[in-house]
């Protein structure tokens, strides 16, 4: 089976052709840094407007890059959601009348579950159950994964995502969007020891997340050492940085014992952040529990994880139909 999958849930217009739910064919995404880096974050109309210009050459583009047309295309996979309602409009609507017109079966899927399977793209994936920790910038989410398809939330944030957070932080210390990438960047030249800030594990017991309090000690910071912080910027990100880190890797882990799992999934566009994939693999290998993490470029919002996870949709019979919109339920 050979699936076109199509991803608008927020800032980038992707699509690829994958095979067999695995076989990546090919993969374009189309990003939109440079148009909402100038606002410190994305700017729901004007993401809009963009995938509306993007997502015809964006699939083209696939489809060329497969060398094949849409007549090769056994089904389509489209976001439904979560995301940008406009956004997922977008791609939504565009992937319904392709299918109507090419008369092939088609589903909306769920964004996370998408992002849950991107590990399976890879060449040595987990085996069920695993535990999952989805980490991007709107959602920080823990999950217990019996199959493709069935997944437990076990515990989400209850504020901020890490992945906004880190935006956020980012804006406050003026070093532009996305704030994920050159905190991580910046962070190698600080000292994490050096400016200590609140971890937040809220019960320990439990798998919530909270970084609002996190965000609010680093603006307390800034605004108390303002004369000075431009010397201090690498020592505040490595401190914020690790104090996100700090609670990540524990609650996961946790997770981990409470469901008897010796596997992990580390996905996400944060699961990309060199350190938190370089600390949970040191944290996890002390407890004889096995990482996985996709490639670098399958963290982030791409369409290969959307076909990938379309293609287990389809398998169970679960299908979409022109009546359907990104109001509806994934399933």
């Amino acid at each position: 089976m050979i699936i076109l999958g199509i991803e608008t849930s927020c800032d980038e217009t992707a699509a690829a052709v994958v095979k067999e739910g695995t076989v990546i064919l090919s993969s374009v995404v189309a990003s939109q840094i440079e148009i909402h880096h100038r606002y410190g974050g994305v700017v729901p109309e004007l993401a809009s407007r963009k995938h509306i210009e993007a997502i015809v050459p964006v699939v083209g583009e696939t489809l060329n890059k497969a060398d094949l047309t849409l007549k090769d295309i056994d089904a389509i996979a489209v976001t439904r959601g979560p995301g940008l309602v406009g956004a997922l409009l977008v791609g939504f609507s565009f992937a319904k009348a392709c299918a109507y017109a090419l008369d092939i079966p088609w589903v909306g899927v769920n964004h996370l579950e998408g992002h849950i399977n991107s590990v399976f793209l890879e060449t040595d994936p987990p085996s069920f159950p695993f535990v999952a920790l989805l980490v991007s910038g709107g959602h920080t989410s823990i999950y217990h994964v019996t199959s493709h398809t069935t997944m437990e939330l076990m515990g989400q944030t209850r504020d901020d995502a890490a992945g906004e957070a880190f935006d956020k932080v980012a804006k406050m210390l003026e070093l532009g969007y996305p704030g994920g990438v050159v905190i991580d960047r910046i962070s190698r030249a600080g000292d994490s020891d050096r400016i200590k800030f609140p971890r937040s594990y809220l019960d320990k017991s439990g798998f919530d997340f909270s970084f609002s309090g996190l965000k609010t000690a680093v603006n307390r910071y800034i605004l108390n050492h303002k004369d000075h912080i431009k010397d201090q910027i690498p020592d505040i990100a490595a401190g914020f940085q690790e104090a996100v880190m700090d609670v990540l890797c524990y609650k996961v882990l946790h997770a981990a014992m409470r469901k008897s799992c010796d596997r992990i999934a580390l996905v996400g566009g944060v699961a990309a952040n060199s350190r938190l994939r370089e600390k949970l693999r040191f944290d996890a290998q002390d407890k004889g529990v096995c990482v996985h993490i996709p490639s670098s470029h399958l963290c982030g919002d791409n369409a290969a994880m959307i076909a990938g996870i379309g293609y287990h949709y389809l398998k169970a019979g679960i299908v979409s139909g022109l009546q359907d919109d990104v109001f509806s339920r994934s399933r």
